[in-house]
């Protein structure tokens, strides 16, 4: 069928959706307003939520025939034709060892994590960034096939991806993407977004309704007439997603050096306390993270005391960094939040939690322990009038520095608080 669309104006646009839309067989009338379509997404949500699972646990297996993941691709490439062949991005090649997510353990755990992560947010950048670390990773054969499964958990932020809709949208923009690169991928997506949003009353929400009509451009049953392309400038859409995915990159190295540092510290601060004789508490959200070979709760307290746990404030206290216990009585001697680079709010926020909520930390000392070229930004926050409820508390700063350079000698020779209160500053007074 051929399109005289003439010059790209809306109205020519506008006339080419609607004609798509009367077309009994186009991808509109068989698929998108399919009954069964919608069906399928709260199965394929379901499956996706088992391939998860069996990563985790390590049951996935080597190979995607008889695999979970074949049981949802197999869902997807029965959506008629806009997804036939589907599974061919996830069929595994050993000559070619792709995709490695069969035999690459590391690959498959980030693939994991990767769905995980989709299944469970819901905001758009969100999204975005999952799919820019999975694409960091590298994984060899991986690329935006993925997007298929995506679409069927986010159909308003994910179109649908294949070769016809690639083609179609080149042959319609006047672009030039590349099929296999979640790059050219994402800058078409923000393009195809900007279209839906200005032909929304013809088309849908769902993005699965502009998938198909590049789809059935891309598959030859609509012809576009020479000229008659949007011309996109392709070359400054690719560049904003490569600044885009570098600045991602870089906040993601950023994120992970402040994590590394802040676990660390906690480390220090974990042996230091055990050294001394301490019953140790970490952070829950902390607990799993790696650390000296092992995992930062190990040798810690796995709950804290019955007077703790029966606090209003218990969830907000569970979250502080580090708290040193005493042996015998089970009381909070010490107190540690681990700044490394956030604001101090969250931090003295739960110690005021600890302070009120809990009276038998009376005697408790609350420390601060960031950075050393933080510590005036560190006094400067104290001395906010927001915190002026904290200044009955007795809070304390650590440097990094003093904590690392003293750290072996208060483990070894000394005793209780005192070599701590030796390395601190009041941030009162």
């Amino acid at each position: 069928m051929s399109l005289d669309t003439g010059a790209p104006t809306a109205h020519q646009q506008q006339r080419l959706i609607e004609q798509w839309r009367a077309d009994n067989g186009g991808a509109y009338q068989t698929w998108f307003m399919w009954d069964e379509r919608l069906k399928n997404f709260r199965s394929i949500r379901r499956g996706l939520q088992a391939v998860v699972k069996e990563i985790r646990e390590n049951t996935f297996g080597v190979a995607y025939r008889g695999s979970s993941l074949e049981t949802v691709v197999h869902s997807i490439a029965e959506q008629r034709q806009i997804f036939k062949g589907a599974d061919h991005a996830f069929l595994w090649k050993p000559k070619l060892r792709i995709p490695d997510i069969y035999e690459s353990r590391n690959n498959q755990l980030a693939f994991g994590r990767f769905l995980d992560t989709c299944l469970c947010c819901e905001r758009e950048d969100d999204v975005v960034k999952a799919v820019q670390l999975l694409d960091s990773v590298q994984i060899k054969g991986l690329g935006p096939a993925c997007a298929n499964l995506l679409y069927f958990l986010h159909p308003t932020i994910v179109p649908p991806n294949n070769t016809a809709i690639v083609k179609g949208f080149n042959a319609l923009f006047g672009a030039n993407v590349k099929l296999g690169r979640w790059s050219e991928y994402l800058a078409m997506r923000r393009r195809v977004i900007e279209f839906n949003e200005t032909h929304r009353k013809l088309l849908s929400n769902d993005l699965g309704a502009v998938a198909g009509l590049l789809f059935d451009i891309g598959t030859g049953r609509y012809a576009l007439e020479a000229g008659s392309s949007l011309s996109v400038d392709w070359k400054a859409d690719l560049a904003k997603v490569h600044q885009e995915t570098t600045a991602a990159a870089k906040a993601r190295q950023a994120a992970s050096e402040n994590d590394q540092s802040h676990t660390q510290v906690q480390g220090w601060l974990r042996d230091l306390g055990l050294s001394l004789g301490y019953r140790v508490w970490i952070a829950n959200n902390d607990k799993g993270r790696e650390y000296a070979g092992g995992r930062l709760g190990d040798h810690c307290l796995t709950e804290l005391p019955q007077f703790i746990r029966s606090s209003p404030a218990c969830d907000t206290i569970a979250l502080i960094d580090v708290l040193w216990l005493d042996p015998g009585s089970g009381k909070i001697a010490m107190a540690f939040e681990v700044e490394h680079s956030t604001s101090i709010y969250s931090g003295i926020v739960r110690m005021l939690d600890l302070a009120l909520g809990v009276p038998e930390h009376d005697g408790s000392t609350f420390f601060l322990v960031a950075p050393d070229a933080r510590e005036q930004d560190v006094r400067n926050q104290f001395a906010r009038p927001a915190f002026s409820r904290v200044s009955e508390l007795d809070v304390r700063y650590i440097s990094y520095g003093e904590l690392a350079k003293h750290r072996d000698a208060i483990g070894r020779f000394g005793h209780g608080a005192k070599g701590v209160l030796a390395i601190s500053s009041p941030l009162t007074g």
